[in-house]
């Protein structure tokens, strides 16, 4: 006999969060940042937060993930579950950024530029 039922715990675990970040505690994701030879890939994961929660968005070089609570899906409000903000170098192309969420994390790749578009020589002009 199950005492608590699976979607109890999936309906009830994002408010616990939002009561625990409202407390003043912080809902923590697990965020992971892999170097792969064709680029990185930035991994979180947090399984209470559904992925219609989750917003990536890239301003500059910075890139800013975070999670939102709506009491409803059209709720005007939203409270903060977590902000992760990561200044991206360089030699990212961050033109060709892409996210996916599948399962219980969230997946921003984000390829290296071509080195060959990096590199280029100069005309030096005579004066």
């Amino acid at each position: 006999m199950k005492l608590i039922s699976p979607k109890f715990i999936r309906t009830i675990a994002p408010q616990l969060d939002l009561l625990n970040t409202i407390g003043g505690g912080v809902a923590q994701p697990q965020l992971r940042v892999e170097q792969r030879p064709k680029g990185v890939i930035l991994r979180v994961a947090m399984p209470t937060v559904p992925a219609e929660s989750f917003r990536v968005v890239l301003n500059q070089q910075r890139l800013t993930v975070f999670g939102e609570y709506r009491h409803q899906p059209d709720d005007q409000l939203a409270a903060p579950l977590f902000v992760q903000t990561l200044d991206l170098p360089t030699n990212l192309d961050l033109a060709r950024i892409d996210a996916v969420h599948e399962g219980d994390e969230l997946r921003v790749r984000i390829p290296f530029m071509n080195p060959s578009d990096q590199q280029r020589e100069i005309d030096i002009r005579h004066n």
